[in-house]
């Protein structure tokens, strides 16, 4: 296991596979890098591939502080610091799009080349002026029934998101798989990250971000409707959107050959 220590003393777990233009790998809310084990093993066969755990996620120390979109930002700068590499492709997930909008907005193109962002609308919660928020936690309301699910039924709601998460109806080994995973992240953690990344509006940022980017968006998504997701590619200058017509949230996961080659060729072009 590769660790590291934060300018804030909190160790970090992360992966470093093949070699070549790099590549991070940004997970989810709650997720883990264990959630790329479809695609790490074959895009490290073109790229260098960087995989971290967020801080109080899967094997990254369970500290009970600073859970915040933006902290999270700043613990992916402290790991390119500590790899010393330069001219990433930095990929976000879900939330972790969301915390690589704040590392460009906090951090600018520091050691950053690429952005690829996967399945995440620039809010959560739904408005007058926005119909496209996240399906399962779209107010104050459904916040608070989500707070009250991962407190006193932490698995069953960890076992829940195998379904949000997927098109095709989940095998019972993916539930174990996405349950177990979710689990090593403690329900304090879940619900204050989750407070955090509710509260964001990106779209004033996203039409401001400049470097060469790639949106990849599920059409069959439970999570966010897909115009919610493409409003990202469609605000970002020059960006490419590719769909994802078969899959649900994790597309990476339910369409892997057409994510590794959509992404191979982003990375090396």
């Amino acid at each position: 296991m590769s660790t590291f220590k934060t300018n804030d003393n909190v160790e970090l777990y992360y992966e470093v596979k093949g070699q070549g233009k790099p590549v991070l790998m940004l997970p989810g809310w709650t997720c883990t890098t264990k959630f790329f084990q479809k695609n790490s093993d074959i895009l490290a066969e073109k790229c260098q591939v960087i995989l971290m755990d967020f801080r109080g996620h899967g094997e990254s120390e369970k500290v009970m502080n600073s859970h915040r979109i933006s902290r999270y930002a700043m613990d992916v700068k402290n790991l390119l610091d500590h790899l010393e590499i330069e001219d990433v492709t930095v990929l976000g997930w879900s939330m972790g799009a969301a915390v690589l909008w704040s590392y460009l907005e906090l951090f600018g193109k520091h050691r950053v080349s690429k952005l690829v962002c996967v399945d995440q609308a620039p809010l959560q919660y739904t408005g007058p002026d926005w119909v496209w928020g996240q399906n399962g936690c779209y107010d104050v309301e459904m916040f608070i029934r989500t707070c009250y699910d991962i407190k006193y039924a932490p698995r069953e709601s960890a076992e829940g998101l195998a379904t949000a998460c997927l098109h095709h109806t989940p095998t019972a080994d993916e539930v174990k798989f996405i349950a177990d995973e979710i689990s090593k992240c403690p329900p304090y953690v879940r619900i204050e990250i989750m407070r955090d990344h509710t509260n964001l509006d990106w779209r004033d940022f996203i039409p401001h971000i400049d470097v060469p980017t790639l949106v990849c968006v599920a059409r069959n998504s439970n999570v966010f409707d897909w115009q919610g997701s493409a409003w990202v590619g469609e605000n970002i200058p020059g960006a490419k959107t590719v769909f994802f017509e078969n899959s649900g949230h994790m597309l990476f996961w339910e369409e892997p050959d057409k994510f590794n080659e959509v992404l191979i060729d982003f990375v090396t072009a």
